[in-house]
């Protein structure tokens, strides 16, 4: 049997962006790759998706349940809740069976999705869970700059206990097979961004530069790991093109300066997983859901990139 090439994308929530920007994805999507496609979610948002942003839906297959079909734009309730959660159960069922090589997600709303009984803070733990996964990692990858994260959503205060040496060098492991395996670089230069200014100045200013972040930083062949770097001078190296990607200590430390120069192109990445998942890097905007203006950029980005990363792993 020939490897597995199909892509699932979910709805996420019908009365957000989703349809929108997964519509205005699918109308620019080459022919060929249409073929391998099936959208998880419903047919009436997905139509009213398209027709808001003026673009016309391809023939595509479709699974859904109808529980998105009574969705408004910008009206999210229970209703829309559970569908946003039954079209990601579905294609992470299908990726479970082996029927998906890539899953693409269009936002969902925690808060509804929550109140629909979903027990995961958001995609990225459902699907490391169902998808037995022990160790993720949130990356960006956007045009200009490729940005994995060593912590996530946790408070700034909290980062320094959280932050450890062995979770450290599991996000550089993982972001250096992503590297080569996903992107083709044959020997990836990876810089790690220190946690504190000056990267600590020694220990003057913090310990952690030292004592976390250094003994992390043992040889990782093919790739060449540096730092850590002074976070202030490290993002304008690597648009400079002196890294291939950066690993940022926390949320904001990596989201700034991504949002600053890739913002409507940026592609969140998960590594780690068993199979390709990428999303755009936003919301479910509710307070523009159906009003024709959303930006779908980067749902074109994420469905472009993960036909890339599958064509890369195909053996």
């Amino acid at each position: 049997m020939g490897a597995v090439t199909k892509l699932g994308i979910t709805l996420g929530d019908p009365a957000g962006i989703g349809p929108e920007i997964v519509a205005a994805a699918l109308a620019a999507a080459p022919v060929e790759h249409l073929a391998r496609v099936i959208v998880y979610g419903d047919r009436a948002p997905l139509e009213r998706g398209a027709r808001a942003l003026g673009v016309t839906l391809p023939p595509i297959t479709l699974v859904g349940d109808g529980l998105g079909d009574a969705a408004i734009s910008g009206a999210p309730d229970e209703a829309s809740g559970a569908a946003q959660v039954s079209y990601l159960e579905a294609a992470v069922a299908a990726a479970r069976r082996g029927e998906l090589a890539a899953i693409v997600t269009a936002p969902i709303s925690k808060t509804w999705a929550k109140r629909a009984g979903f027990a995961f803070p958001g995609h990225t733990e459902m699907l490391a869970d169902r998808l037995g996964a022990p160790d993720v990692v949130m990356m960006f990858a956007g045009p200009k700059l490729k940005v994995a994260l060593a912590t996530v959503h946790v408070p700034l205060a909290d980062v320094p206990r959280t932050l450890t040496t062995r979770s450290l060098r599991r996000t550089i492991e993982l972001l250096a097979e992503s590297l080569v395996r996903d992107f083709a670089l044959a020997a990836p230069r990876i810089g790690v961004v220190g946690l504190n200014p000056h990267a600590g100045e020694g220990g003057l200013l913090g310990s952690e530069d030292r004592d976390v972040i250094t003994p992390a930083l043992t040889p990782l062949a093919p790739s060449t790991l540096h730092g850590p770097l002074i976070p202030d001078a490290a993002f304008r190296d690597a648009l400079h093109g002196r890294y291939d990607a950066l690993v940022a200590m926390y949320h904001d430390q990596g989201l700034i300066p991504v949002k600053l120069v890739d913002f409507d192109e940026a592609v969140n990445v998960t590594l780690g997983l068993p199979i390709v998942r990428t999303s755009p890097d936003h919301g479910t905007a509710y307070d523009i859901a159906g009003k024709g203006i959303a930006r779908p950029v980067s749902m074109q980005r994420a469905l472009s990139l993960a036909f890339e990363m599958v064509a890369s792993r195909a053996p």
